[in-house]
């Protein structure tokens, strides 16, 4: 969807981000850090370069938003993130072992192989609920 490359890090940050506004909440550096059980100096410097790159912006000590190029790209990764918990449970993965390694996953399979997972989701009528994803109310 994008070319814009980022590294796997800043990809989880920027799905971070997009959860807490999903959960209707703000996303301030103290709750990112929260989410993905790191520092909120390591949050500060992760959002500078998202900012760089005009996918996400913020006030000064306010909350984050996402831009719509932000947007796109982290609905991207986690229809990505969903679409390979929802595959790995149907092989037999427990929840949590699904959801640990389809974070992993997410940022390493080619375009190739994640269309061929979700032709076998499809073909084999595995719903994926990503609804949300690609009509969530934005916060204005």
């Amino acid at each position: 969807m994008t070319t814009q490359k980022l590294t796997m890090s800043l990809e989880d940050y920027l799905e971070s981000v997009y959860m807490l506004i999903l959960d209707k909440r703000p996303a301030r550096v103290r709750d990112i850090a929260a989410e993905l059980g790191v520092t909120t100096p390591s949050v500060v410097n992760a959002l500078t370069v998202l900012k760089e790159r005009a996918l996400v912006t913020q006030e000064p000590y306010g909350s984050v938003e996402l831009t719509d190029s932000g947007l796109a790209l982290a609905r991207e990764i986690l229809s990505r993130h969903k679409m390979l918990t929802s595959f790995l449970q149907f092989i037999g993965d427990s929840e949590e072992d699904a959801e640990t390694d389809a974070c992993k996953m997410e940022h390493i399979l080619s375009a190739a192989t994640l269309a061929n997972i979700a032709s076998f989701l499809k073909k084999n009528k595995i719903h994926v609920n990503v609804e949300h994803l690609f009509h969530p109310k934005k916060n204005s």
